[in-house]
């Protein structure tokens, strides 16, 4: 019986330097980076997503980046299969497949091969939620999925809509895993609170100083809709709103440090229900320090 074959994946919570670590990997053992986040899937969604850019990739091939166009429907279904297929060219050319990112559903659906449901859109039911508050749908879908709405971003109107879709269509949002068919090495990187929020901020900053608005406000000229940029969460749906005047700049950043520190805890959250992840508190010898220890496992 052949062994399954091996692959790394770097998570954690946002701003803790996943990208430039999966970077540093695949340099030393011979990789190719498969991005696990749900949004930078999107094409021009570069700065509010906090994409790589060419120069920090390295030469590194990415994979998952930029798929489709902002106002197309990606979900994590889709994303298993294209995933999973990349996965399987790149080991067919005896090269290290590294999973980066910190969307843990998409991690998940990946690694341990689970079987995603096919519930089509419906429009009548859509129709009827998206009247009701945020409130509401989060203790609709509490009612109906308690371990789905413990990771949920509360304030992700389309998300909560989805869920509560596929829960009232199934009954539940199943999980049911089929045998996995890699052997994972997980790797997860984390800050203190304080140091965290730091880095949450200065990222933010300097997106901001780098043009983010900006790009907003491109994505909304070339056919994207402020209704579908709000859906798209944090950075988006808070550049939307300023740039309909809805909030000040001071707002907006106000907003964003205690949204996307909010972002973080539930990123946690999901990964503390993997217990094979070996978490590291980054300082300035971490990398060295996790190449060490994957030598004798890679």
């Amino acid at each position: 019986m052949l062994s399954k074959p091996k692959i790394l994946v770097v998570l954690g919570p946002t701003s803790t330097g996943k990208s430039d670590l999966a970077v540093a990997l695949a340099l030393k053992y011979n990789g190719e980076i498969i991005s696990a986040d749900s949004r930078q899937v999107y094409k021009g969604m570069d700065l509010g997503t906090g994409k790589i850019t060419k120069k920090e990739m390295c030469s590194v091939p990415h994979h998952l980046l930029d798929v489709v166009k902002p106002n197309s429907i990606f979900n994590v279904a889709k994303y298993k299969i294209k995933a999973q297929k990349i996965i399987t060219d790149i080991l067919k050319r005896n090269k290290l497949p590294i999973i980066c990112g910190g969307t843990g559903f998409y991690i998940d659906a990946v690694v341990n091969n689970i079987t995603l449901p096919d519930v089509l859109p419906n429009p009548e039911l859509r129709k009827k939620l998206e009247k009701k508050t945020l409130e509401q749908l989060f203790s609709m879908l509490n009612k109906l999925d308690p371990e789905r709405a413990k990771n949920i971003d509360r304030k992700n109107k389309v998300r909560l809509i989805r869920a509560i879709e596929i829960a009232k269509s199934l009954g539940y949002v199943p999980k049911v895993q089929n045998t996995p068919i890699y052997r994972p090495l997980f790797i997860g990187l984390d800050l203190l609170d304080l140091e965290l929020k730091r880095r949450i901020n200065a990222r933010l900053q300097k997106r901001l100083d780098d043009g983010m608005l900006a790009e907003v406000a491109r994505l909304h000229k070339q056919g994207v809709s402020y209704r579908r940029l709000e859906k798209f969460g944090l950075e988006y749906r808070n550049c939307a709103l300023l740039l309909q005047n809805k909030i000040t700049k001071e707002k907006l950043i106000q907003n964003l440090q205690a949204e996307i520190f909010q972002y973080a805890k539930r990123q946690r959250t999901w990964f503390k229900k993997n217990k094979k992840i070996k978490w590291y508190m980054v300082n300035s010898k971490t990398t060295q320090k996790i190449i060490q220890d994957l030598r004798k496992l890679i």
